[in-house]
């Protein structure tokens, strides 16, 4: 287990640090720190503040992604999904939302609006070079290998 810090924004200490809702769960809820509910309709995005700051630990980075209930049952989802969190940034954590169905989606203060792992990364060292090798895939993608 890894240690994060983070602090609060004044006004929201009530919500809380993101947590594991079961023993077996991977990722952390992130809430809505909002002081009035805001509504995304059909086809709009919304910016999302958690109220949560953190400091990623160097070689690693947070994850943000959708909570597979709202997509399920209100097609919400996150339009830059996965969100990532860099281990410099310092600003508050947000999530955009991005509503896909066909009714209008509240958000309330306090809902929980996405879900978070803190990942271990490698950075590369990217090399120019003149030619790629070859492998029996090639350059075939982008469903090249049929639906069945």
């Amino acid at each position: 287990m890894i240690s994060i810090n983070a602090t609060i924004k004044k006004g929201f200490e009530d919500l809380g640090l993101p947590v594991y809702k079961t023993e077996g769960s991977g990722a952390a809820d992130l809430k809505a720190a909002i002081e009035k509910a805001i509504t995304i309709a059909p086809g709009e995005t919304a910016l999302i503040p958690t109220g949560i700051f953190v400091e990623i630990p160097e070689g690693h980075i947070m994850h943000i992604t959708p909570r597979s209930g709202f997509a399920l049952k209100n097609s919400i989802s996150i339009v830059n999904s996965p969100g990532i969190i860099d281990s410099d940034y310092r600003g508050e954590v947000g999530v955009i939302l991005i509503n896909h169905g066909k009714e209008p989606f509240t958000v309330n203060r306090g809902d929980r609006i996405a879900q978070m792992t803190i990942l271990q990364i490698k950075t590369a060292n990217f090399m120019l070079i003149k030619e790629l090798s070859e492998t029996p895939r090639g350059a075939g993608g982008y469903g090249h290998t049929g639906h069945k």
